[in-house]
């Protein structure tokens, strides 16, 4: 039995967008893992955020001419913004490799970066089974052990480069580019916690 009625068009925009940010998180792995053109690898992923600026556009435009919605209009509208907010700090991640001129990335990074790709997995399996709330619950708990993984290892990244690094300036750096890519797993966590209201309001 369905427990959310469907209205394909929500449902479609919610898959495209999880799609779009998948392949986007897929792009930042490649780019730590293979750290050359980074400007051109950079500008792909800004336009793979381009992109989901647009859907999330046309999703808050459908919003705001369908009367009646597959589920609260409020949740709806968080979690278009939540799926926008990962997009946002996959894009600002890598941005700044380019705005701090960063020569080599760190395996600490390369470590977050598949954190990262791990829960936009989680998420594309999770946007694709609203109506499941069994699946969706065990997506919202793997989504919360990532984010405190992601944690983790940021504080480990921060600790050993207060510990071996001599220039303030590359601490600077790095110190923001480690809490923005732990961030960015917030943000997925962010997701689930909508997914997760979404299904028990319709249980």
């Amino acid at each position: 039995m369905q427990l959310i009625p469907k209205d394909e068009k929500f449902f479609d925009l919610f898959r495209e967008q999880a799609e779009n940010i998948h392949k986007a998180a897929q792009m930042l792995v490649s780019l730590f893992d293979d750290y050359r053109e980074v400007e051109k690898q950079v500008s792909e992923i800004k336009f793979i955020e381009h992109k989901g600026d647009q859907i999330t556009h046309a999703l808050m435009m459908k919003l705001n001419k369908t009367f009646i919605t597959p589920f609260d209009r409020e949740d709806i509208h968080a979690l278009g913004s939540a799926l926008d907010d990962v997009l946002d700090l996959v894009d600002a991640a890598a941005s700044r490799l380019v705005i701090y001129k960063v020569k080599q990335v760190t395996p600490g990074a390369q470590q977050l970066s598949r954190v990262i790709l791990h829960g936009t997995e989680i998420i594309l399996k999770a946007v694709a089974q609203l109506n499941k709330p069994q699946n969706m619950l065990k997506y919202t708990e793997q989504l919360t052990l990532l984010e405190e993984e992601a944690d983790h290892i940021k504080g480990q990244c921060i600790a050993r480069l207060f510990e071996h690094s001599s220039d303030p300036i590359e601490v600077i750096k790095w110190k923001e580019i480690y809490e923005v890519l732990e961030a960015t797993t917030d943000k997925c966590e962010d997701v689930g916690n909508v997914l997760e209201a979404v299904v028990l309001k319709s249980t």
